[in-house]
């Protein structure tokens, strides 16, 4: 089958989980005969892409991502057209089978080319507006990106969802059948959680030999719930206080990072821990190894990445009872959950696993064996099959050379 899959974001350029998805999706696609073409985006540093031979990457030249709302989204809408120029020449060059589009973002440019091309058009929803604004999306640019994002999964002649909770929540959110959407989970590559050479002296960094380290990582958003991991961290009450000899460490940056710095000085927390920013995937599997628990209290998660990835590194995770976090983490058998926006209840389990080496133990050996079922071949497997149910027999053609292209 030959497959054009659109992106706004793909290795070198990465912005978030969205591109290394993309990534290993098209990757293994690949590797099991299909012949993937990934359009997206260039610039100065990514104008041709070789990380995958038999992937053919097409980049379309824009400038810098600006940082202002109401100029992204008009950013967002000229990468589109951009991409739809380029995207009809590769049409014209042989067609595809079907064109698979990732969120809102190219949903424009995947829908255009999908009814150019007279294929199926796919579309996966990795989160959404409403989700990410507990349902405020009555105001601009919200009602915006909530608009295209009801368009497109209606548009769309299959939506994958990365989770039994996304499935729900889409079809209710967009009000589409639920049989229009297929749960397909993010995966993981054992591989690629290398950490540094020098465990020690990175964990000597942060925290002294006899003391325990707490590791939050993500944007730092309001969605994502660190206010309630310090609110149970710090005060009279809290864990720092009931447990003694505890830091934290807390990596990302985002808009709700200054309010979390001042709340965390009013808790007392300023000497117990720190605020690292945003950091690379090597310091990130790094953090995985040397921390004794991640925390993932996030108020809306599509699925849980970080807690999948804090797993595989061996690393216990406490997450919130919320989204696809409760199909990431099975309480107890490989982590523990509890119940969202509490941080009094997070305190407690933050307790129970810091003081409990047993209990630490077991969840660490279950999860090594739970966090084999998000396998990057089986995903592309059962991508491959939702494919074929709207493509039963695609015309037979030879594959080309594959090769990177610059936009």
């Amino acid at each position: 089958m030959r497959v054009l899959i659109l992106s706004w974001e793909y290795p070198p350029i990465v912005e978030g989980g969205l591109a290394r998805h993309v990534d290993k999706l098209a990757g293994h696609l690949a590797r099991q005969g299909h012949e993937v073409h990934v359009l997206t985006r260039g610039d100065v540093v990514a104008a041709t892409d070789g990380r995958d031979a038999q992937v053919v990457v097409h980049r379309v030249p824009e400038p810098a991502r600006p940082r202002d709302l109401d100029t992204f989204i008009a950013w967002i809408a000229a990468m589109n057209d951009d991409m739809v120029a380029r995207g009809r020449a590769l049409v014209a060059d042989g067609g595809f089978d079907l064109v698979h589009g990732h969120d809102w973002l190219v949903a424009s440019a995947a829908d255009r080319l999908a009814r150019e091309a007279r294929v199926p058009f796919v579309a996966t929803v990795h989160a959404t507006e409403y989700g990410r604004h507990q349902g405020w999306v009555d105001r601009h640019p919200q009602s915006h990106i909530h608009g295209i994002e009801t368009w497109m999964v209606r548009r769309a002649d299959r939506v994958i969802a990365c989770s039994h909770y996304m499935r729900g929540h889409v079809a209710d959110v967009y009000r589409i059948p639920e049989d229009r959407v297929t749960v397909i989970p993010n995966g993981i590559d054992l591989a690629d959680l290398r950490p540094a050479a020098d465990l020690v002296g990175v964990r000597a960094r942060y925290a002294a030999p006899d003391e325990q380290l707490v590791l939050l990582v993500g944007r730092l958003v309001y969605e994502k719930g660190f206010q309630f991991a310090l609110d149970a961290m710090g005060g009279p009450d809290g864990v720092i206080e009931r447990v003694g000899k505890v830091r934290f460490l807390i990596a990302g940056s985002g808009t709700h990072e200054e309010e979390l710095r001042r709340q965390a000085h009013d808790l007392g927390l300023d000497a117990h821990g720190t605020f690292l920013g945003w950091i690379g995937d090597d310091v990130l599997h790094t953090l995985y190894r040397i921390a004794d628990l991640c925390v993932v209290p996030s108020i809306y998660e599509p699925f849980g990445l970080v807690a999948l990835e804090a797993m595989a590194s061996g690393c216990p995770c406490i997450v919130a009872d919320s989204g696809g976090l409760r199909e990431v983490v099975p309480d107890e058998p490989a982590g523990m959950r509890f119940p969202s926006r509490d941080p009094r209840a997070l305190a407690t389990s933050m307790e129970r696993l810091l003081t409990d080496p047993v209990l630490r133990d077991r969840l660490v050996a279950r999860a090594s064996e739970h966090v084999r079922r998000f396998d990057w071949a089986e995903i592309a497997r059962e991508t491959a099959e939702v494919y074929a149910e709207l493509v039963p027999s695609p015309a037979p053609r030879a594959l080309r050379p594959a090769r990177a292209s610059a936009g």
